[in-house]
């Protein structure tokens, strides 16, 4: 069973500086799984970075950061390219701190294709040549090639290891959203300190989850705190019948089978009436978002991105190009997501 440890109630700003959900201090001789939200929707940009702490090993697991290039058809607001320089700010001053990265799969707001950000570090990635195709499949290859002779690089898929009292192991890949999606898989990541019986699980982008093998999957891990990404219903037209419901369900049948908490953020915060149409899962009291987590108020920018271009004082100029940022790239084509039924 679960214990409700490190990662019990909610986070108050004196332990924000640990990144810890807990309202409980540790007790002497005592150091709880450190979760640090990087950048997520709820503070404002499309990533699920994060920084782990277990032990003495530091882990970034998934150093990207995005913005959706056009909503409602408007490009990204001046609020939303500041909350990305800083997100960019943070990830980049974390890898610095870590030793291991983790990449759970190659969709741009997932990782960074620049090596600068993993040399030096052991890098533990999806395998770019094992159930993956298409787009993720180039960016993994051409990342695995740029970091030779940079950092040492490991197929994620599968793997397994023991550091010290850490002991870290990764799924076998899981659907990015519903059961066939074209979108592909992610390899999920559990982080377990063998002496503080504290597991946490980072399910990247399954959604919910949609799917029954991960929702499977993360039963079988038995978290503590479980972090991933919500039910897409910002794009539930063109999602299957039920599809939204089946992930908020699945959810709630991870958290009554473990007993854990969540974090739940990235896809569910592009919906601007999030706060409603989950109030199921948050008002478990066991539901929260990277920002609450952190103590901090929900700024999902991009479900606001609306009301941020009222109130500018000048019309948005049209999105024509591809535009770039720090290690950030946004294209115009990541909006076919919503006609292959499920969103990346």
């Amino acid at each position: 069973m679960c214990r409700r440890g490190a990662f019990a109630g909610r986070p108050t700003q004196a332990r924000l500086a640990l990144g810890c959900g807990s309202h409980h201090g540790p007790t002497v001789g005592e150091t709880p799984v450190r979760v640090i939200p990087l950048a997520a929707e709820s503070l404002g940009v499309r990533s699920m970075a994060t920084y782990v702490e277990a032990g003495d090993l530091g882990i970034l697991i998934d150093p990207g950061a995005t913005l959706a290039p056009a909503r409602w058809g408007l490009p990204p607001a001046d609020a939303e390219w500041q909350a990305l320089r800083r997100a960019n700010d943070r990830i980049s001053a974390y890898a610095a701190r870590a030793r291991l990265i983790f990449v759970s799969h190659y969709h741009d707001d997932h990782f960074r294709s620049d090596p600068v950000t993993y040399a030096g570090h052991t890098v533990l990635a999806k395998d770019p040549r094992r159930m993956i195709a298409g787009a993720q499949a180039r960016r993994g290859l051409a990342l695995w090639k740029a970091l030779e002779g940079q950092a040492t690089v490991e197929s994620a898929d599968g793997w397994r290891r023991r550091d010290g009292a850490v002991e870290l192991s990764v799924s076998p890949p899981l659907p990015h959203g519903v059961d066939g999606t074209s979108l592909g898989h992610v390899v999920g990541l559990a982080v377990c300190d063998l002496v503080q019986r504290e597991r946490f699980v980072f399910a990247s982008d399954v959604q919910g989850p949609l799917s029954s093998v991960a929702a499977a999957w993360l039963i079988q891990q038995r978290p503590t705190l479980l972090y991933l990404s919500g039910p897409p219903s910002y794009v539930e037209r063109e999602l299957p019948a039920g599809a939204v419901q089946r992930g908020v369900d699945n959810l709630r049948r991870v958290l009554d089978a473990t007993g854990c908490r969540a974090i739940m953020d990235h896809h569910a915060l592009r919906d601007p009436g999030f706060a409603a149409r989950f109030e199921p899962l948050w008002s478990t009291g066991r539901v929260v978002t990277a920002a609450a987590h952190l103590g901090l108020p929900a700024v999902p920018l991009e479900a606001q991105r609306r009301a941020l271009w009222s109130d500018a004082r000048k019309p948005p100029a049209p999105v024509r190009r591809t535009v770039e940022t720090g290690d950030a790239i946004m294209t115009r084509s990541k909006r076919t997501f919503a006609r292959r039924g499920n969103a990346q």
